[in-house]
This record gives structure tokens, sequence and C-alpha cells, in this order.
């Protein structure tokens, strides 16, 4: 058996079809001795409704009738039964102020997004309605010339980002490119001015101790705490937001305490998602196919030992180059944007001249002695066995090799191929 309002299977005796909700219980009548066939007539008209709002035409309503539901009628015989029902397109309209009435309402969710076709079909499908085309497409345009005007010019909308100055939000995330060599970075972004707050490398950025010491020092080095901090989900960002919720415990305003920290997908991290884009087309990109380089002459194989020296020749270097990039960053000019509601110029005077940018500092001022009592019983990040006994070994075979301090990158690729074939990894 199957349901003659959309087609599915029927597999037990529901009073109501599994897959579109309709009523079939008059199906179950018509199996039982005496059963009159007026609930047969029902359902063909039932179906003769649904598919004429649907908006088919009366060809397309007999073929479907016939391969779907087995229900052979004439063309004369459709139209007989339309004009019982009363259902045409081109007389009895509806009210214009029913229509009116109806597309206010639509335009009040997420029916404010349709065009007059799509309200049209809407109108015909959802509430039976007899009307103009053209009726529709004036009554949108009386009711919501705003989103007309949007509609007309073709464009997807997208929602802007808004701050009402430094230190309202923090941004933080990792950049996992250069993983695969043994290299994480951590950085964060004041929403406001786009000021690189803090942007670092090392063995990981997973380590939840790693991240909040970031976030101590960065909150030591300017003696505030953001209004509100925001991460992905990661683990690696829970001791970090404990300590910014308990920073944010004692004051009093709409986002104290736990409401201080926000979760949300990577997607939705706009501002530091978007800034990772520029740092690898101006920075880190020149590192990938570097290391990239390196593996496909045979040189690094991704393996512990080979990943641990390349660690030692380059992180330094990299953390020094970082550091020359979030200051070039921080004091380039942003030039204005029509459609962004952030202001342009340096970030760095954006950041402490927020009056001259029409914002404020949102920030909250930090104890020094708090951070103390907070870095104090903060465990320190840990260390594998051997790291420790490798790097002094390498600083051994360096000195006797007489290699020179690891300033810049031709260096430190110099270093770790003398290194590697002394250690003879």
């Amino acid at each position: 058996m199957y349901c003659p309002f959309c087609g599915s299977g029927l597999h037990s005796q529901n009073a109501f079809c599994s897959s579109c909700g309709k009523d079939i219980k008059f199906l179950h009548d018509a199996d039982k001795p005496g059963t009159s066939g007026g609930h047969e007539t029902t359902m063909v008209d039932e179906l003769i409704h649904k598919y004429f709002t649907e908006g088919h035409t009366y060809e397309i309503i007999l073929d479907l009738l016939t391969t779907k539901h087995n229900i052979s009628m004439s063309l004369g015989t459709l139209k007989r039964r339309l004009q019982d029902a009363d259902l045409t397109r081109r007389t009895n309209y509806t009210p214009i102020a029913t229509v009116r009435a109806a597309i206010s309402e639509e335009i009040q969710g997420s029916g404010k997004l349709l065009g007059y076709r799509a309200m049209w079909q809407t109108l015909k499908q959802k509430y039976s309605f007899t009307v103009r085309r053209c009726d529709v497409m004036h009554l949108m345009g009386e009711l919501d010339p705003l989103g007309k005007e949007k509609r007309s010019r073709r464009k997807f909308v997208r929602r802007s980002y808004h701050s009402n100055g430094p230190n309202e939000v923090w941004h933080v995330d990792g950049y996992d490119k250069l993983k695969p060599f043994g290299i994480a970075i951590s950085g964060c972004i004041d929403g406001f001015s786009r000021k690189v707050l803090w942007l670092k490398c090392g063995k990981s950025n997973n380590d939840p101790r790693v991240i909040a010491q970031n976030y101590i020092e960065c909150v030591a080095e300017f003696g505030v705490c953001p209004m509100r901090l925001r991460t992905d989900c990661g683990t690696e960002n829970g001791l970090m937001a404990a300590l910014h919720c308990s920073l944010r415990s004692e004051h009093t305003d709409e986002f104290a305490g736990a409401k201080s920290h926000m979760y949300g997908t990577s997607t939705s991290n706009q501002r530091i998602e978007s800034w990772w884009s520029y740092f690898r087309k101006q920075r880190s990109q020149f590192w990938m196919d570097l290391f990239s380089d390196l593996r496909e002459r045979h040189l690094f194989n991704g393996s512990y030992e080979h990943t641990n020296l390349l660690r030692y020749c380059f992180l330094d270097v990299l953390q020094k180059e970082l550091n020359e990039y979030k200051q070039q960053w921080n004091t380039h000019i942003i030039r204005p944007v029509r459609q962004s509601r952030c202001p342009s110029g340096r970030p760095e005077a954006m950041y402490f001249l927020p009056n001259r940018f029409n914002g404020r500092n949102c920030g909250f001022p930090s104890s020094t002695q708090v951070l103390s009592q907070l870095e104090s019983l903060m465990p320190a990040p840990a260390t594998p066995e051997g790291d420790n006994d490798q790097q002094t070994h390498y600083e051994q075979l360096q000195r006797q090799s007489g290699l020179t301090p690891l300033l810049q990158w031709e260096s430190a690729v110099e270093t770790y191929i003398t290194l590697k074939n002394m250690a003879d990894i």
C-alpha cells in the first residue's frame, strides 16, 4: 500500500503517513466490508487540490494521478472537479487586504528574503490564495521597499562585524600549517583595531598551559583584560577561558563572569581566521615551501629526531620573523572598506587612541598581584623526557662544528643539514 499524497510505501496500519504526515485512515476503512466509495472520492479530490495548489498544469496533474496513484481520469472530468471545488487561477481572486496581511506576516520572518515570485508561490501553496503575481510584486514593494532594493542588486548581504572599541573582544586561535614540521603557532587579535596582541611559535599550541601562559603575559603587558574572549571549542582553550572568567568575576557588567568567554566554530571566529589568510600570503607560505623542499630532498622525513632538530634550528629564527611581522602589521594602514562598520587606520593607533576613531576602551584594568597569583597556581608546560638532552646534544655539536649563530633562515638551513649529518639521523 502506498500513500496517495506522497507516494511513500506504507508498512503498518498507522493513522498518518510517516513521510508526509497526512491522515490516511480512510485507506484502512476502505478495506473493511461495507465501506462506501465516498472515501475514494474524497481522496481523489484532495489529490487534485494538492497538485493544483502546487501550480501543476492540467496535463501534469493527470499524469501524476495515473503514474503515482493509478487513477485514470479525462481532462473534462478534471476540469469539472476543479470547477466543483471552486479552484480557479483567473477568477475569484483572494481579496487584496487578505493577501496584504499574509505577506506582512511572512516578511516578519525568513520570508523577508523571498522575491515576489517565491512569495507568490508561497501564497498559493501555503494559504491556497488565488492572486496575480503582479499584485504580489506591488504589495511587496509597498510593504518592504528596503528588501526589494537589496534583492534588485542581486547581491548577497553578509553580516558586518561591529565593535565598540579596543579590548571589547579578543580573538584567539592556533595556526597549524607548520605542524607537520613540528612547529605550531598561536595568535590573538583585537576585534576593533585588528592589532595583533601576540603571535608566538613553539612545539605545541594544543597544550592548555601554553595558551594560558600567552594570555597571562599579554594581559600583564597591556595591563588590561578584554570584556570578552572568543575561541573555538578546542580543549587547549579551557584553562585560558577559566583564567579570563576568574579575572572578570569581580566586575558587574552584563558580560561579567562566565559570560565573558565565547565558544564558537572556527569559521565564526572571523577576525583571527581572516587574519590568518593575510599571514599565509605574506609570511607562512615561504616557510611551508622551505620545509617542504627539505622533505622533497629527503632531508626531513617527519620522524621524532628530524622534527626535534628542525625545531631546534628554526624556532628562534621563525619567532624573530613573527615578531617583525607583528610589528609591521600593527603599524601598517588598513584601508577603509565600504561594507565594514569598523574604522580604518593603523592598528597601533586605533588600539591606544580609540577616541579618534569613534570608539572607547572596553577593557578592564588588571591587577598585577592577581595575575601573579594566577600565574603561580598555573602548572608549567610539560617537556617530554629526552627533549632537553637532545637540545644540549645539538648545542654541543653546533659548537664543535663552528657554525654561525642562527640569525637567518639560510644559516638555519645550513645548520640543520650539518647537524643532521653529524648526528647521523
